[in-house]
């Protein structure tokens, strides 16, 4: 699937280490001559992904073709139970990323729903754009959460985000969802930088000089390896 970049498209570059690599980045990026703070406190981001039944977005991002999509309900806090939040259509070209958003006032779970009264509760709550993208993607296969960390360059042309304790729940042939049974994953950070197209030099400053390597990172295709028993 090719997809036109708009002009709002922001350039993403990631990169992974291990948990104990954490401390390490944190105060790199704090001494920088860049002068990055925190523009808000850290919070939990908790993420149901969803794809359809031959697991198209999965299959895209593991090949890493150039054009990819993943479908995702996200709700910020610490509940793992799915709240108020945003169903999100998360595109990328090569390193280019955006987004389609469509908020959800009502939290689409209550105690004792099944995932089929879940996705009904998103359903009645989203425009006809949402809803053909949630029929198309209908299976949920994980849950996810982290806690993330975000910081901004004095200038505010480049943000950063430092994801830690990634959890992941299988959902695959559940008729409820799994907020019990967690899968074993590897201890990382997933170290993300975001800015502008026209930013790219100035960034491409910083970056050069980042304490660890450069890798693609999927939370959705980690996920499911975790799941599969591949860790």
């Amino acid at each position: 699937m090719s997809h036109t970049v708009p002009e709002t498209a922001r350039t993403e570059i990631k990169f992974t280490a291990g948990a104990a690599h954490y401390h390490m980045l944190l105060n790199w990026l704090r001494v920088h001559p860049a002068g990055f703070t925190s523009p808000f406190p850290d919070r939990r981001v908790n993420n149901i992904y969803f794809d359809t039944h031959d697991w198209t977005a999965f299959a895209e991002n593991l090949s890493g073709v150039s054009s990819r999509t993943k479908v995702r309900y996200r709700w910020y806090g610490d509940s793992i139970y799915p709240d108020t939040g945003t169903l999100e259509v998360k595109k990328k070209r090569n390193c280019h990323g955006w987004k389609l958003q469509f908020k959800i006032g009502d939290p689409p779970y209550k105690p004792g729903a099944n995932w089929q009264d879940i996705i009904q509760a998103l359903l009645e709550q989203l425009p006809s754009e949402g809803r053909s993208w949630l029929k198309t993607n209908p299976v949920p296969v994980i849950i996810n959460r982290y806690l993330r960390k975000y910081l901004i360059s004095g200038d505010r042309k480049i943000r950063v985000t430092i994801d830690s304790g990634l959890g992941v729940w299988e959902q695959r042939l559940k008729a409820y969802p799994n907020f019990i049974h967690r899968a074993n994953m590897p201890d990382i950070s997933v170290v993300e930088f975001k800015f502008n197209r026209g930013d790219y030099e100035a960034a491409s400053h910083i970056i050069q000089g980042i304490p660890i390597r450069q890798g693609r990172h999927s939370k959705y295709v980690s996920g499911v390896r975790a799941i599969a028993g591949l860790y």
